[in-house]
């Protein structure tokens, strides 16, 4: 599997592809700013469970059709496909980040203009409740169709995500964010 670096951008062809990059640099650039104070991701990701010095937790990859992104200094994972739909799986823990799920997603749509809420509801999720939410915004003037789902446990909040150009990008993406979100949990045997 091929991984891209987000700080080399400019060698992607896609058009498509960097304005989904850069949704992707405004939701996780926006939820690092609650992250806790010197956080780099060291993470590795193997048999499908992400770990790094703060957490640990086992998401499966989207099928065929996505690639890896390295998201430098984030604990996490994120992919991209070639219509410029990315998903990605987001953790940062403080306990003071135990504030209610609706003030957090308020801080990871910061920077998006123009939002549409679609739908959000509350759902099962790792042995917790989980808040999603399906949106259409603008990020740098660009629509984007978007999930958030976001989840606290533990002391720790994990946001996942999909960001897509709406209408059929995004409806082709969607089974790919389910399946990564379905197989989302915490509760790892060591």
């Amino acid at each position: 599997m091929r991984i891209f670096n987000l700080n080399i951008r400019a060698s992607l062809s896609s058009v498509e592809l960097r304005r989904a990059l850069r949704g992707l640099w405004a939701l996780a650039l926006l939820s690092s700013a609650l992250a806790f104070a010197g956080c780099k991701s060291s993470g590795a990701y193997e048999q499908s469970v992400y770990s790094d010095r703060l957490v640990r937790f086992s998401v499966d990859p989207p099928e065929e059709g996505f690639e890896r992104i390295r998201i430098d200094g984030e604990s996490g994972l994120a992919w991209a496909n070639d219509e410029g739909a990315v998903i990605q799986v987001h953790a940062r823990c403080d306990r003071a980040l135990d504030i209610p799920l609706a003030a957090l997603k308020a801080h990871l749509l910061i920077g998006f203009t123009e939002r549409e809420e679609i739908e959000e509801r509350l759902l099962p999720m790792d042995s917790r409740e989980a808040l999603e939410t399906h949106l259409r915004a603008k990020v740098d003037g660009v629509t984007r169709e978007l999930i958030l789902r976001i989840l606290k446990k533990d002391g720790c909040v994990y946001d996942l995500a999909l960001i897509a150009g709406p209408g059929a990008p995004f409806n082709r993406a969607r089974p790919h964010f389910e399946r990564v979100a379905a197989s989302f949990t915490t509760e790892i045997p060591r």
